[in-house]
């Protein structure tokens, strides 16, 4: 009855452990339905559009140009860029191409997705997507590993006929991300985000005049702080079990207490 009651408990203090866990592994909220989708598309990397996470832009432009958006990832996070190019009525074979930056601008590798893909003479639209690998808090300054901070989104065309060139286009871009949470996590944090940049916006600096800020993201709100992770929670969970474990293991070995066979007297 004793073991009975220590194996309830113990599996009481395991769901209550789990319950955060669990909490974090949700995937992160949709962007707020109160701010308006962007309805344009930047140019450069100093010039691209924001676009919040599960905020999906669109876009008019000539096939031909450099799109640019960009928005925020956080640690543990893997981002997802998703990208639809509606052509017009008439066109010839052409290649669009989906490119995901860093905020350190280096080009991040797709790990599934087709971020490349050709559209045939005459088809209405081209859809493209890259998951990329799980956002660490800390990094080798010479890795290429995913840092938080601003990425930036890159479409446009890498092959296509003269007479296409030009053409107007329609383009809706959305960026998601999943959380995995502890599983993901490293022993260090930077000290700050990667938010560089200037973004496409400009507040009164009170003298009437313009000024131009950096992005909106928020490089002091918001963000991981650092050494916490679920997989504290794990390692806690591991390390009841392990007890539970040695608790059952004493008390099936241990027997009654008394000897099996009374020697003979003398």
């Amino acid at each position: 009855m004793r073991i009975t009651r220590v194996l309830g408990t113990a599996l009481l203090a395991l769901g209550l452990a789990a319950g955060p866990a669990a909490a974090d592994s949700s995937p992160s909220p949709s962007a707020s339905a109160d701010g308006a989708a962007p309805t344009r598309a930047g140019t450069s990397f100093r010039t691209a559009t924001e676009l919040q996470q599960g905020q999906s832009a669109t876009a008019s432009a000539s096939t031909g140009d450099y799109l640019y958006w960009s928005f925020p990832a956080d640690t543990g996070q893997r981002p997802t860029v998703k990208a639809t190019v509606k052509l017009p009525a008439a066109h010839g074979s052409q290649t669009w191409q989906l490119d995901v930056y860093d905020g350190l601008r280096r080009r991040q590798a797709c790990q599934y997705g087709a971020a490349t893909r050709t559209a045939e003479q005459g088809e209405p639209s081209v859809e493209l997507a890259c998951v990329l690998r799980t956002v660490r808090g800390w990094s080798e300054p010479w890795a290429n590993d995913p840092l938080p901070g601003t990425y930036y989104a890159r479409l446009t065309v890498v092959d296509l006929g003269s007479a296409d060139l030009g053409k107007p286009v329609g383009v809706e871009v959305r960026a998601d991300s999943k959380d995995i949470g502890g599983a993901a996590a490293v022993d260090g944090s930077l000290a700050k985000p990667l938010v560089p940049g200037i973004a496409a916006k400009s507040e009164d600096s009170g003298s009437g005049s313009k000024k131009a800020v950096l992005s909106s993201f928020g490089s002091d709100d918001g963000w991981s702080s650092g050494w916490w992770s679920d997989r504290w929670v794990w390692t806690a969970i591991g390390g009841l079990l392990a007890a539970l474990a040695g608790i059952g293991g004493y008390a099936l070995t241990r027997g009654s207490g008394r000897p099996s066979r009374v020697p003979p007297t003398m």
